[in-house]
Parts: C-alpha cells; sequence; structure tokens
C-alpha cells in the first residue's frame, strides 16, 4: 500500500512540471532548451554555468523558475574586490543584554538561499571563486570550526560573459569540470525577439503562481534517481565519455583536435541528466533521445581543445558532435 501511495505521489508531482514551464514562459520569451537544462540541472541536484551575452534575462529567468518553485532566490554581483565572507557570511560580535557578556554569532551570506545566480563569476579572484565552489560540492560551510548546512534543495547558477575577457579570471578546467551542465544561451529569434518587444514594453506584469514547493522538489530529486536506464544505454554513454580521451579514442577527429577528454564524472553527470530529462518530460525510463539532448551540455566544458583546433574555430561542439555521429 505505501508503494502505491508513493507512487501516486511521485506522478502527481511530475505532472506539475509541464505547468512549472508553462509558467515560467509567461515571463521568458523562447530559450526553451536553456530553461529545461536549468530544470534539468536542479532535478539532478547539479549546478550550471550559464553563458550568453548581456540581455538575454538570464537573472530574470532564474528569479522567475525561483518564484514557480517558491524556493528563496539570492543573486551575487562577482566583482575584483569581493571576498569569500561577503558570500558565505562572515562572524559579527554580539551582547547578550541580560549577562552583558559578548559573543560571536555567524551571520549567513547570501549563499544560503535555495537558488543562488552568481552573476559573473569569472570577474572575481580564484580565492573567492574556491569558496563557491566549495559550497558546491559539500553543500555545507565551514566557519570558525562549525559546519552550517546549506539549504536543500541548493541551486547555484554561474553566468559569464563571453564577450570581455579583459580584468577576468577564468576558472580553472579542474573546477569548471564541478559544474554539472555548461548551457550556452544564443539570441532570440526573429519572432521571439519581436514578441520581447511587445510584452517588455508595456504596464503589464504576469503574476507568476507558485507550482512547486522545495519539499516537493527534494521529492523530485528522490525520484530522478530511481529512473531506470537500460544496461544498453550505460555502454553508450561509457562508450561516448571514453572516445572524447585522445588516448581511448578511435576518432581521427579526437585525435587531431582535442588534447584531453571527459573524465569518469561526465558520465556519472550524463546518466543523471538522462534521468532528470525523462522525469522532465514525465517519463519514468531513459530514452537514446536523452542522452543525445544533453550530451553537449555535459561534455562542453570537459573536453580540451588544442592550440591549432582554436586557431581554426573548432569547439568542444564540434568534437562532441563527430562522435554524436559515429555512435
Amino acid at each position: 500500500m505505501e508503494n502505491a501511495t508513493e507512487t501516486s505521489h511521485y506522478r502527481a508531482l511530475v505532472a506539475k512540471l509541464p505547468l512549472l514551464k508553462a509558467e515560467i514562459a509567461k515571463v521568458i520569451v523562447g530559450q526553451q532548451d536553456a530553461i529545461e537544462e536549468i530544470l534539468i540541472a536542479l532535478l539532478a541536484s547539479g549546478h550550471c554555468l550559464l553563458e550568453g551575452v548581456p540581455g538575454l534575462a538570464k537573472t530574470l529567468m532564474v528569479k522567475t523558475m525561483s518564484e514557480a518553485l517558491h524556493m528563496s532566490f539570492r543573486r551575487i554581483q562577482f566583482t575584483p574586490d569581493l571576498m569569500p565572507g561577503d558570500i558565505v557570511g562572515t562572524e559579527i560580535l554580539e551582547e547578550d543584554h541580560e549577562t552583558g557578556k559578548k559573543f560571536f554569532k555567524f551571520n549567513r551570506g547570501p549563499l544560503f538561499a535555495n537558488v543562488v545566480l552568481a552573476d559573473e563569476i569569472n570577474r572575481t579572484p580564484p580565492k573567492t571563486q574556491a569558496a563557491l565552489l566549495e559550497a558546491m560540492q559539500e553543500k555545507s560551510v565551514t566557519y570558525g570550526g562549525e559546519n552550517y548546512a546549506l539549504p536543500n534543495p541548493f541551486l547555484i547558477i554561474a553566468t559569464q560573459n563571453p564577450i570581455e575577457q579583459a580584468g577576468t579570471y577564468p576558472l580553472p578546467e579542474a573546477q569548471l569540470d564541478r559544474f554539472l551542465l555548461y548551457i550556452k544561451l544564443s539570441y532570440p529569434s526573429e519572432e521571439e525577439e519581436l514578441d520581447v518587444l511587445r510584452t517588455t514594453t508595456g504596464t503589464a506584469r504576469p503574476e507568476i503562481g507558485r507550482i512547486l514547493s522545495d519539499t516537493e522538489m527534494a521529492d523530485l530529486q528522490k525520484l530522478t534517481r530511481q529512473v531506470h536506464i537500460a544496461d544498453e544505454l550505460l555502454v553508450k554513454i561509457n562508450t561516448l565519455v571514453r572516445s572524447t580521451r585522445p588516448e581511448n579514442t578511435s576518432s581521427e577527429y579526437v585525435k587531431e583536435w582535442c588534447d584531453w577528454g571527459a573524465g569518469p564524472r561526465a558520465g556519472q553527470a550524463l546518466v543523471l541528466c538522462a534521468k532528470a530529462r525523462a522525469v522532465l518530460h514525465e517519463r519514468f525510463s531513459v530514452i537514446p533521445e536523452d542522452i543525445r539532448a544533453l550530451a553537449f551540455p555535459v561534455l562542453r566544458h570537459r573536453i580540451a581543445m588544442n592550440f591549432r583546433a582554436e586557431a581554426e574555430g573548432i569547439t568542444s561542439d564540434h568534437a562532441i558532435q563527430e562522435l554524436l555521429n559515429g555512435l
């Protein structure tokens, strides 16, 4: 009976996911792939790096999603003078009015929210970047010998601007690997851009309904790991990930243009994201299309192209497409 009740509960939650996407679409015109990928990262309990030129509604997209999920949201503007304490929090000296004794109290920083937008992460020094990445991995913060758990669910969406490179601190490859997905935003189509002009320059402001709570999203994260994936698809994922490595692959393209390929974490990420996409599409089993749809955001930041490739304008996306064609 408990199993039947649990199944019914999960099905009711999964049925709300199309409503969630529709609610976000009230505010965000287009960018459906990016919205889906952010929700996949959330369902898979991971974090994502969002890259796009200014003005593509990155902040609005994340804030709208947080409202529809009834989850706390904080935006941190990363700058060259930002310190770890500015995002994690710091201790302040307080006084007990009854006893007169003074004591230190930990004052939580903006990192303590369900959804944190780390805006322009590549503008802050490595010391501050490292503090954020530690919180992403551990889902907790240690300060003054005390451990403070971060909220659950916990999602960091870091953004970076691909245009300006002066005065930036690019994330090292090992730290990029900590992000579950690397999402690239493109310009809207002509029709979508016209819709943006129509809907954002008047007085109307759509109301965002609360579709899911934080506890319901935590339940969906548990469900994601229970989604079935066939052994033959696991073999395909393993083959794909291993074929990105020049020393393991039979692909002449990879041998010619890639310096090194994705590690085992990439395979884990692709499995989890494929399961999350299945849930988002109201399925309880992974299909090949889930793997193909997520190969790019999962692998693009985990493959290093050589200098010749960069000079020729050949990116990791080209290598991934080549490998998918032969899969």
